[in-house]
């Protein structure tokens, strides 16, 4: 069992953002995305304003966040580094078969990625989160560089905290349905 710390409070304020961003987006009909909360068993509670100060995961929970748009199935991670880099150490092995199985059912899968030192916001569709997980597998490197990172799926956020993700999500969509055409079948 993971034991549960301000640790997992990494990524809050792109979490915030996201989930603003998430409520403006089903407000106007665009999309409906929700939170998947990870399941705690708490262990000592603060009685005096009854906050969780211990907690154990009960499970391993899959993604962050989980819906639709445009009646297309997405799931999607937020992760935040302040390297020039994505440690592939911040994706566990259930995340990529959970986002794995999702696109095997047609849905789409990616990161959400925010380098903070660069204030930049990317999408990674999964099968190049895929293609770095598979070369750590053998050895190779163990983080995503920002290189990696298209330019064309840049994220855009606004003074108020608004990202506008679905941009890139439309982008990645249009190139999956391409590739799927081309192939006759799923990626």
């Amino acid at each position: 069992m993971s034991h549960w710390n301000s640790r997992g409070l990494r990524g809050s304020s792109l979490e915030e953002n996201i989930n603003f961003t998430n409520e403006k987006y089903r407000q106007r009909g665009l999309a409906l995305f929700q939170k998947v909360p990870t399941p705690i068993t708490p262990v000592k509670i603060n009685q005096e304003n009854k906050t969780i100060t211990l907690a154990y995961f009960e499970k391993q929970s899959t993604v962050d966040y989980i819906g639709v748009a445009q009646g297309v199935p997405v799931c999607f991670d937020a992760k935040e580094t302040s390297h020039k880099h994505l440690p592939l150490q911040n994706i566990h092995q259930h995340q990529i078969e959970f986002m794995a199985d999702f696109r095997a059912q047609r849905g789409l899968a990616f990161l959400l990625v925010h380098f903070t030192a660069l204030e930049s916001y990317f999408l990674l569709p999964f099968e190049i989160l895929k293609r770095f997980w598979e070369e750590a597998e053998k050895g190779g490197r163990k983080s995503i560089p920002v290189e990696a990172f298209a330019e064309k799926y840049r994220i855009q956020k606004t003074g108020n905290g608004l990202l506008h993700y679905l941009e890139a999500v439309s982008l990645y969509l249009e190139e999956t349905e391409e590739k799927e055409r081309k192939e006759g079948g799923l990626c």
